[in-house]
């Protein structure tokens, strides 16, 4: 027997039903903003009652948080699968060659998770642009483990003799982050204003992708 807001006929599946409801919201979220969405839209969308979705999320806000957190979610395992073995290795952060591979992994997995995920980049945008005033409502809900982490691994290689003296390592990271939100934002605007130019093709990205790689290598380390 199909549960109250579920598609007529089918048979109710609680997973399978978040995760429809989570894709619409996705979508609606980067097409709209926070402001701007509505949870008619994500609604129907999805293909189910707005109540259902007030049932397993509360409200706007909630619904919100779980999309971001499904997105962080994935990208956290997908780094622990990339960055993971590095880390095992104890001469990381003394090691200049085995630094500079680990520093380079890190940023093209950043670059790769944003193209992977466009809504997100859209999403994040919107936040930006609205002064970051939602997310900061739920900032609190999400896993901070591994900026930790590169953090503690920078202040280690920075203790080897890694890092330039009076260079903010962390600080750096953030700067390339916004360059590959700012560089894969601006791919219309740039195809508008140098039509002949190529900005969005699978050899253009890796470009870029390593034009940034650099950028940190370099920003970062004594010997680059």
């Amino acid at each position: 027997m199909s549960e109250p807001g579920s598609r007529r006929g089918r048979a109710h599946d609680a997973e399978g039903t978040r995760e429809a409801i989570l894709n619409a919201a996705e979508e609606v979220f980067a097409e709209h903003g926070f402001d701007g969405a509505r949870i008619d839209a994500i609604a129907e969308t999805a293909g189910y009652n707005k109540s259902l979705i007030f049932h397993y999320y509360g409200d706007k806000l909630g619904l919100y948080a779980a999309v971001l957190q499904r997105i962080d979610q994935q990208g956290t395992e997908l780094q622990m699968g990339v960055i993971g073995p590095l880390l095992t290795d104890e001469s990381l952060t003394s090691d200049a060659n085995k630094f500079r591979t680990f520093l380079g992994t890190t940023v093209r997995l950043i670059f790769d998770l944003l193209i992977e995920n466009p809504r997100m980049v859209r999403m994040l945008a919107w936040e930006a642009a609205e002064g970051w005033q939602t997310y900061t409502k739920i900032a609190s809900q999400f896993n901070t483990e591994d900026a930790a982490l590169l953090k503690r691994l920078l202040d280690q290689a920075k203790q080897a003799g890694l890092i330039r003296p009076g260079i903010d390592a962390a600080m750096v990271f953030s700067i390339a982050y916004a360059a590959c939100m700012g560089y894969l934002n601006s791919i219309p605007l740039m195809e508008m204003t140098f039509k002949k130019e190529d900005f969005s093709s699978q050899e253009a990205l890796k470009r870029v992708r390593e034009i940034i790689v650099e950028f940190v290598i370099h920003g970062i380390m004594i010997d680059a």
